[in-house]
């Protein structure tokens, strides 16, 4: 592993203008709007990682054998992702982006780049076996990805480092069979007059991908069982994959599915059967047709019907059998959900949560303001899955869960703004948001005003 010295590529005005700006607001001297999506990430960088914004050494580039030994756990998923990598660096490289896929420390362990510019991406860190560890480089697409397990897209001035101020990177989390985060796609540029024009569309781009690699890798993995892919209504996310033996019991779930029907590996281990989760369909399972079967399921216990995909087990899969066969068996497809022609409308949620399950998610809201509060918490209080839950709680109280609870977190900061003399930092951090900015984004967008010229109108 080495690190490089090297002479500073940004002017030194607005190296310092840069790093006096990080240090405004990861010190809470300065609420900005443009850093609020990175403020948590500066946050870390500075306090947990102490990573210094104005230094100058060049991120670590590991030797061939290293990232060797880091590439073979991901050697499967990475041939399973070629054709995908192949097609994202087609449509990127002309924008004079890189592609990287790292593993889960943020290590580059296979890429996908202009050979005659591996100069400038060496130098600049974006290249086969760069260390992108938020822990080392502060805020980036790649580090930055893996800490907070969601997609980022971290352009020029959002980076921690002033060395970085020119680079743009998005990054996407592959997450295994398991739901836990094997690897990341990122596709990074070092010149900042292709990337302006460019980096909105490249997050949308990666994100495809990602959610591509992961399914294809998921329908390899359990080509000899019904997989089931299935939409999540009112969700942007792609959609939820089940695994099912022949016995209807569910063998394996992605992260989408286990969030949304709070599947773990203690329940997974022994076999859930599909029927504990929804309304029982046997004749699904008695066809074989050699293509995807277009249907709805209901969920247990209530009208919520989700469109879903199901494909019969590849029973075909030998050593002989043809490549193509089995790719195209694998292929991703989940994206046609939004597509499906059902055999019947779906109806719409009846009756919402319940008085006694309503009041105790209220309850727990109002006594965890300062708190974390995942929607999975809140779940398991009403007694519901995820996604079961979040419908039926906007049913009940016409918002989603989320913009509730931002809604009781900018009632409570009113009242310590009117009652007490906290600073809008500790308002901010009393009432659970990340940090002054992120009071400051939502308190206008419900209020009108900001947190400041709310407390200089009560006198």
């Amino acid at each position: 592993m080495s690190r490089i010295m090297v002479r500073h590529p940004v002017p030194s005005s607005l190296r310092a203008r840069h790093t006096d700006h990080v240090y405004s607001v990861v010190q809470g001297r300065r609420a900005d709007p443009t850093s609020a999506e990175v403020s948590s990430s500066w946050q870390r960088s500075a306090h947990q990682h102490r990573v210094d914004p104005d230094g100058h050494e060049a991120p670590q580039i590991l030797a061939s054998r290293e990232v060797s030994q880091r590439r073979e756990p991901l050697d499967q998923l990475i041939f399973s992702a070629g054709d995908e990598l192949d097609r994202l660096y087609k449509m990127v490289r002309e924008a004079g982006y890189t592609l990287l896929f790292c593993d889960h420390a943020g290590v580059a362990v296979d890429h996908r780049g202009d050979e005659a510019d591996a100069s400038r991406f060496r130098y600049w860190g974006t290249w086969l076996g760069g260390v992108w560890d938020e822990a080392f480089e502060g805020t980036n697409g790649i580090g930055t990805c893996i800490s907070e397990e969601r997609p980022v897209t971290i352009h020029r001035e959002q980076h921690y480092r002033t060395r970085h101020m020119g680079l743009s990177c998005s990054g996407a989390p592959i997450f295994g069979t398991d739901g836990r985060l094997m690897a990341v796609l990122d596709v990074s540029a070092i010149d900042p007059a292709l990337s302006e024009r460019a980096h909105a569309l490249t997050g949308v781009l990666t994100i495809a991908s990602a959610h591509a690699i992961e399914e294809r890798f998921f329908r390899e993995q359990f080509r000899s069982d019904w997989v089931i892919a299935l939409a999540m209504p009112e969700h942007h996310a792609a959609g939820m994959l089940l695994a099912v033996d022949h016995d209807h019991r569910i063998v394996a779930a992605d992260r989408a599915a286990r969030a949304a029907f709070l599947l773990d590996d203690e329940r997974l281990r022994p076999g859930i059967s599909l029927w504990t989760l929804f309304e029982r369909d046997p004749a699904l399972f008695r066809r074989h047709d050699a293509g995807d079967i277009a249907t709805r399921l209901v969920i247990a216990g209530s009208d919520e019907v989700l469109p879903a995909l199901v494909t019969p087990p590849d029973k075909g899969f030998s050593a002989w059998q043809d490549l193509a066969s089995i790719a195209l068996h694998a292929r991703p497809r989940s994206d046609a959900l939004t597509h499906l022609r059902l055999p019947m409308p779906a109806r719409q949620a009846r009756g919402g949560l319940s008085p006694a399950a309503m009041r105790r998610v209220r309850d727990y809201i109002d006594a965890h303001l300062s708190d974390s509060i995942e929607l999975v918490e809140l779940s398991e209080i009403a007694g519901l899955s995820i996604f079961h839950f979040a419908r039926q709680f906007k049913y009940s109280e016409g918002m989603t869960p989320h913009h509730y609870l931002v809604s009781r977190r900018v009632e409570r900061a009113k009242e310590l703004l009117a009652g007490t003399n906290l600073s809008l930092s500790e308002v901010a951090f009393a009432t659970g948001f990340v940090d002054q900015s992120h009071l400051t984004r939502h308190f206008r967008q419900i209020v009108g005003i900001t947190p400041g010229q709310f407390r200089r109108l009560l006198g």
